[in-house]
């Protein structure tokens, strides 16, 4: 297996229906998907259920009992789970474009890590989304979006940049590379060598954290945000929390002060790495 798509979802069934066809018509093909669930109801085993019978590539449910907010460690446990080489990381509100797997796939080098972008729809565009929007493609084509209300931001421009010079953009563009939950992909060897996501973090911060560890490693980020593309369906963020907020900082901070390469809080509290790699 080339690569282990890791969709992030909790609660959000309609949501993860529009995502999985996403991934159904991947021109890519060598891939499994894999969705680290953190606790949500049985709505979103139904929605995978479904998508199970017409899809060309496996479907892994990964899920633990709702205790609030764990995703780092439902993350951790669908890292255990994957087969890939190539660990891709979005969520179950991201549906990709038809070359996202194949960009990913192809600009992704020993020694670094891609940081992809994505453009976010208003909630009355999300929710007019069908599945037959997905599967033709439209809902990743930058006039149908605008004909149908999506403002005309710098994110959602992206969408127009030719494949030609998409490339030559993200190495001017000044926004330093950081691993986006989003849409970030790292060799698989290398989420092991860092000991995965750190446990003890919530929302907020989470996956660069993860990022500046492979920075400290000797992974270096590289911008893809033109070449690689989600659009991001709305929702609203009733769980951030600014004393986790805070707290995560703390965790950043350390990892940048120390120079810090793994958590002591990461996948070896599920299996060791040995057992992990083999």
């Amino acid at each position: 297996m080339r690569l282990s798509v890791i969709v992030t979802t909790y609660n959000q069934p309609e949501w993860l229906d529009l995502v999985l066809c996403g991934y159904a018509v991947q021109e890519f093909r060598d891939f499994e998907l894999i969705v680290a669930d953190d606790g949500s109801d049985q709505r979103t085993a139904e929605v995978i259920e479904r998508a199970r019978p017409d899809s060309a590539v496996p479907i892994l449910h990964i899920w633990h009992e709702d205790h609030g907010f764990r995703k780092c460690e439902i993350l951790n446990k669908a890292i255990l789970a994957a087969s890939g080489d190539i660990l891709l990381f979005t969520d179950g509100d991201c549906i990709p474009r038809r070359d996202f797997l194949s960009v990913h796939d192809r600009l992704l080098v020993p020694g670094r890590f891609l940081s992809g972008g994505y453009a976010k729809l208003p909630e009355h565009v999300s929710r007019a989304i069908s599945r037959e929007d997905v599967a033709s493609g439209r809902v990743t084509d930058y006039r149908w979006l605008r004909r149908r209300g999506a403002g005309s931001t710098r994110a959602l421009l992206r969408l127009r940049v030719p494949a030609a010079i998409a490339g030559v953009l993200d190495l001017a563009t000044p926004t330093r590379p950081s691993f986006n939950g989003h849409n970030a992909s790292a060799w698989r060897e290398d989420i092991l060598r860092v000991n995965g996501f750190d446990e003890r973090m919530g929302w907020g911060g989470l996956d660069r954290e993860l990022g500046e560890r492979l920075e400290n490693a000797g992974v270096r980020g590289l911008q893809v945000r033109h070449r690689a593309h989600v659009v991001h369906l709305h929702h609203a963020r009733g769980y951030r929390k600014p004393d986790v907020v805070r707290a995560n900082r703390a965790i950043r901070d350390e990892t940048a002060r120390s120079r810090r390469v793994r958590t002591p809080v990461g996948l070896d509290r599920h299996t060791s790495v040995d057992s992990a790699i083999s």
